[in-house]
């Protein structure tokens, strides 16, 4: 062992190394895309789009694959059209470009975790998003329902992270709901199906009082007000006494109600946002992109910008 050890050190000594790597990267061609993508991202928001795979942007540990360019070029319109110009509206385009991360990332496929979980976005240090599951969104481009679950309620919930990484919420918020966090098992029985019993616009929103808050956000943002009234009608659960008089046995609507008073002030005080304006923006905007009015695959540059 000692020997070859030497006779390894001896033989690396005497090779002479060329100068010249055998590693090449060759410069990426840019296409319409890229450059639409310069005029609509890069130049107002300071935003790279990254839509080819790059293992560096990708966690190693699964399995994923590119997204398909033409669904990616759609996405692009949609990201800037419902988050984008849809902060843009209200807060002005300024706390668009100072808050919003300077990185999109789409990924192909979803991410799969052993508990049987799907990844569907990620947020990193305030300075990248990346959305996976590209993949499928032409069988639910016509759906707003399934483009939130799917995409935007996830942008709106990252970027959310982001925004309590520069100002934190206030204390009280996770002092509503307490000891009911839950942490991986908001995914099992009973909690993946009586979230709103106790107290939770959705089921991952019992896994910590940061996700609690950006799940109480987005999902307010991306539901109608009938659907967000649906969904707090919801959260009372009816038994039937001894006497068989219907009565209440769980209500999670004052857990709620509070919780989204906290965000919504923490949204106005520190941001300047009302998120019912917010909403009210982001239903007219989806409206059109479910409807057709958007134009997902234009990408023409417009060279009086």
């Amino acid at each position: 062992m000692l020997t070859a050890i030497a006779f390894l050190g001896v033989s690396c000594s005497s090779d002479d190394l060329d100068s010249e790597s055998i590693i090449t990267v060759n410069e990426v061609q840019k296409n319409q895309f890229d450059k639409w993508l310069n005029q609509n991202y890069v130049i107002p928001y300071n935003i790279a789009f990254k839509y080819r795979m790059e293992d560096i942007e990708a966690d190693m540990n699964y399995t994923l694959v590119p997204a398909q360019y033409e669904l990616s070029v759609a996405m692009a319109h949609m990201v800037k059209y419902l988050c984008l110009e849809s902060y843009d509206e209200i807060a002005g385009i300024n706390f668009t470009r100072k808050y919003f991360p300077k990185l999109i990332h789409l990924v192909g496929s979803p991410e799969y975790r052993n508990n049987g979980t799907v990844v569907l976005g990620t947020a990193e240090g305030g300075k990248k998003i990346t959305l996976f599951n590209i993949n499928n969104l032409g069988n639910i481009i016509t759906s707003a329902a399934s483009l939130n679950s799917q995409y935007f309620k996830t942008i709106h919930h990252e970027f959310t992270h982001i925004l309590n990484q520069t100002k934190s919420y206030p204390t009280e918020f996770q002092e509503i709901s307490g000891a009911d966090y839950v942490s991986d098992s908001w995914s099992t029985a009973p909690y993946e199906t009586e979230y709103a019993y106790r107290g939770f616009v959705s089921d991952y929103a019992q896994d910590s009082a940061g996700e609690d808050f950006a799940e109480t956000l987005s999902i307010f943002v991306t539901h109608s007000a009938t659907q967000w009234a649906n969904l707090l009608a919801s959260a009372v659960e009816y038994t039937t006494d001894s006497n068989g008089k219907t009565v209440v046995s769980r209500d999670g609507r004052p857990n709620i109600i509070a919780k989204f008073e906290i965000v919504y002030n923490y949204m106005k005080d520190s941001f300047g946002i009302d998120l019912y304006k917010l909403r009210d923006a982001v239903q007219r905007r989806q409206a059109d992109v479910v409807s057709g009015k958007l134009d997902l695959e234009d990408v023409s540059i417009d060279n009086a910008k």
